[in-house]
């Protein structure tokens, strides 16, 4: 059993880099929730700005518009829940354990993607389904 936590101890976490992890994730969970008011007032607008007499050219500029303010929402949204996610994992001290073989998370790939819950192994896995 010491063995493993040998194995362990250098793909652990201080409570400092947490800390710092945790501020990183709620920064970018501030940034995205921004960003998440400004697309949904653009598209608000957009709504109210269409009207008759667009031609074709124009409803459809829009619409494209409409949509990639809608994608971008979408996508701020999933960022915000991974976040929200990963804040959680670290006050429940699960943080950097992989979710599938419960073995640790590769240090280096959680400061690459601090929002990864699966090892390296099990990801490629994950992906080749």
């Amino acid at each position: 059993m010491a063995a493993v936590t040998q194995t362990a101890t250098p793909s652990m976490w201080s409570e400092e880099e947490l800390a710092e992890v945790r501020g990183n994730l709620q920064t970018e969970i501030d940034e995205l929730n921004a960003d998440i008011l400004r697309h949904e007032s653009e598209i608000a607008s957009g709504d109210v700005t269409q009207g008759a007499g667009d031609d074709t050219a124009d409803a459809g500029a829009k619409t494209y518009e409409r949509e990639r303010e809608i994608a971008l929402t979408l996508n701020a949204r999933d960022l915000v829940a991974q976040n929200e996610r990963a804040i959680a994992r670290i006050d429940a001290g699960t943080y950097g354990v992989c979710e599938s073989c419960h073995k640790p998370i590769g240090k280096e790939r959680l400061q690459a993607f601090p929002r990864a819950t699966l090892c390296v192994t099990c990801k490629q896995r994950e992906e080749r389904r």
